[in-house]
């Protein structure tokens, strides 16, 4: 471990990433609530459409990453409450949208040597020292943002007509809530790529939601895991020149595994123990 921090990217990619395993937890708890898990597919398509244009502007991929997923983002609010019964429509139509507009971009800079794979599947080595800044300034602004609003996003994750019964400002919550997500999708994808964020919101909360106890116990599990699969994804794809964004993930999937196990033994032991 100690060697392989003597390099600066890798020092980067670290702090990046310890960065990512407290938002895409903190943002994931509540979009698995809402039964929201499609929303950052819909939105990382999207995000690749601002990576290529970032590129054929020659501008920053970053800013231009922000900028769509944000603009996508507010796009599906909007959509939401243009089709209230079929809610899952509005990503599904954004996340089509932006799929197709990434597609023909793509095919734009066909010419162009750029590494489109990394900005896909992850990796470390591409989180340069002014991205790092905007990831950090960024990631304390969600992180913030999530603590100061987490009390009216768990009323409005169980019951949201409840909530604006109770005077919580809904549609301002929501909007803001999406732009989060769509931040949260952007900072991260340096580390874990476009087409992999989705899974590291996800994953950890999933494997949480099986051994917490309360809303805050599997919070804390949820960051716990995902800092787990984050630092040790980057030291494992570093070591054995993997794709970090894979090699997260899959450390995400051997975890959920790993908790299911360990319910199942558990479980066989009290059987053991009663008889």
């Amino acid at each position: 471990m100690p060697e392989i921090l003597q390099y600066a990217f890798m020092q980067r990619a670290i702090i990046a990433g310890i960065i990512i395993g407290f938002l895409c937890p903190l943002i994931g708890i509540f979009i698995v609530l809402r039964r929201m898990s499609l929303i950052g597919d819909s939105l990382s398509h999207v995000a690749l459409s601002g990576v290529v244009t970032g590129i054929l502007l020659k501008t920053s991929p970053l800013i231009m990453t922000l900028i769509f997923s944000i603009t996508a983002a507010l796009g599906i609010e909007k959509l939401r409450k243009s089709y209230e019964k079929y809610a899952e429509l509005a990503i599904s139509i954004i996340m089509s949208a932006g799929m197709a507009i990434a597609v023909i971009l793509i095919s734009l800079v066909k010419s162009i040597n750029i590494d489109l794979f990394g900005y896909l599947f992850g990796n470390i080595t591409t989180v340069l020292p002014q991205d790092l800044w905007i990831i950090i300034g960024l990631g304390i602004i969600v992180i913030s943002s999530i603590f100061l609003i987490y009390k009216e996003l768990f009323y409005m994750s169980f019951d949201e007509e409840a909530a604006s019964l109770a005077g919580i400002p809904i549609k301002a919550i929501n909007i803001y809530f999406v732009i989060l997500i769509a931040i949260t999708i952007t900072l991260s994808m340096r580390i874990v790529g476009i087409l992999l964020i989705s899974s590291l919101m996800i994953l950890p909360v999933a494997s949480s939601l099986q051994i917490g106890k309360s809303f805050k116990e599997v919070t804390f599990l949820s960051i716990i895991f995902a800092q787990i699969s984050v630092i040790l994804g980057i030291i494992v794809s570093y070591y054995f020149e993997l794709a970090s964004g894979g090699t997260i993930v899959l450390i995400s999937v051997i975890i959920l595994l790993s908790v299911f196990a360990f319910k199942s033994i558990r479980k066989l032991k009290n059987r053991h123990s009663y008889h």
